[in-house]
């Protein structure tokens, strides 16, 4: 999509002294049985992603965050932190933080911490009941900042709330969530972003780096198997809210390193012949067969920053970990 074939509805003034203004875009997302009949209809089998993160879901990928193989929540945290300075240097005073995907506001926090006087927060989610607590919780810790929650779909067109006296905006993806698009979906993300943030702006993004396959396996796959647990949770889910019935100890979570793609892909396997019914309808699973539900591409500085380029920024600095497991990317919107 061109920079001009964007169609945005007009900005919203978000009026001084407000605590949070809502805006409430109301983005169309494929229910979740429309989605499950649809993904295990076709040859290949697959479960969209998103759906991996209800209430049990999310406490489940807490859970992750914390594990000794997961290693990305933690390495690009401590880069947060550690490179603040050098973060608050490039920003200068009185930006607008921008968040694609309001999570639990601890790297929004430092982020926050670290800038000069920022002087707007927005946060974007698809989900408005955590979106509003996300917001609620940052307009309650900062409460001399504007807070504005936008309850979208970030890889959609849609205009920008405006603020009066910002210095400029500066988008903020981090936790790898990137990764889970392919690079050509990524490029047009990113695109879509260095337009909608305009000239002047910046992005702060995380991304995981390519690595040995006997440290990424086992941050998807770990010892204790809670990923396993997580990703046989949609199965869970839809028994409790399709009616279904999988037999969700015939499952087994797979996560292997495909190098010539460099990505992460996972998988629930079928470990026999079997069934199950859906909202009524009938899947038939072979043995071994597989049901994809995630990607997580993982790239190299140099073949990020050219990624980003054709996107429309300029890389202005990048910050990794000691051990090159993780890196977060300053990026400048060219022109």
């Amino acid at each position: 999509m061109r920079d001009t074939d964007l169609r945005e509805t007009p900005a919203p003034d978000v009026a001084a002294g407000r605590s949070i203004a809502f805006y409430d875009l109301a983005p169309r997302q494929e229910s979740f049985e429309a989605a499950l009949t649809r993904g295990l209809s076709g040859p290949a089998k697959s479960i969209p992603c998103r759906f991996l993160y209800d209430e049990q879901g999310s406490a489940l990928f807490d859970r992750i965050c914390d594990l000794p193989e997961y290693y990305p929540t933690r390495t690009e945290t401590a880069i947060l932190a550690q490179r603040a300075d050098e973060i608050a240097e490039l920003a200068g005073p009185g930006q607008v933080v921008i968040e694609l995907g309001s999570g639990s506001s601890v790297k929004v926090r430092l982020l926050l911490e670290a800038l000069t006087t920022p002087a707007a927060y927005v946060a974007i989610d698809v989900s408005g009941q955590h979106l509003r607590a996300a917001a609620e919780g940052i307009a309650g810790a900062y409460p001399a900042l504007q807070v504005a929650a936008m309850c979208a779909d970030y890889g959609q067109p849609f205009a920008l709330p405006h603020f009066e006296g910002a210095a400029g905006r500066l988008g903020f993806f981090p936790g790898s969530t990137i990764g889970n698009l392919t690079p050509t979906q990524a490029e047009g993300f990113l695109r879509l972003w260095s337009g909608r943030l305009g000239g002047g702006a910046s992005m702060i993004v995380g991304v995981d780096l390519k690595k040995d396959a006997a440290i990424l396996e086992p941050a998807y796959d770990d010892a204790q198997g809670v990923t396993a647990q997580f990703s046989l949770n949609v199965l869970h889910r839809a028994n409790r809210e399709l009616d279904a019935d999988f037999s969700v100890d015939a499952f087994q979570h797979c996560a292997r390193w495909n190098e010539a793609l460099s990505r992460i892909e996972i998988h629930l396997i079928s470990r026999r012949v079997q069934s199950a019914t859906v909202a009524g309808r009938r899947f038939d699973f072979a043995e071994g067969e597989r049901v994809h539900i995630e990607d997580s591409c993982k790239y190299s500085v140099d073949r990020f920053q050219a990624l980003a380029t054709r996107a429309g920024f300029r890389p202005r600095a990048c910050w990794t970990d000691e051990a090159g497991l993780f890196s977060v990317h300053w990026l400048d919107v060219d022109g």
